[in-house]
């Protein structure tokens, strides 16, 4: 059975507030671990794909729910070195 994502909840917070808490989130889950953060910045659904550029992180999709952006990340490997 997979595990339930973790559900990272940013509504209400403005820019940067939705990209930290991503980033806090993908620094202690474990690779191939699934987040989705909920975040009602309409600038999260340009700054999570950006954010994620220099990867190791996959962005699966996108939603907008209600004007709510359902932003759906699968963790990758940490880097090594």
């Amino acid at each position: 059975m997979t595990p339930a994502p973790l559900l990272v909840d940013a509504r209400g917070h403005r820019c940067p507030v939705p990209s930290l808490r991503l980033a806090r989130a993908l620094e202690v889950a474990a690779p191939g671990e699934v987040i989705v953060l909920m975040a009602s910045d309409p600038m999260a659904r340009i700054d999570v794909p950006y954010m994620l550029t220099d990867g190791p992180h996959r962005l699966i999709g996108i939603e907008d729910v209600g004007g709510v952006l359902r932003i759906t990340v699968e963790t990758g490997a940490a880097p090594s070195g």
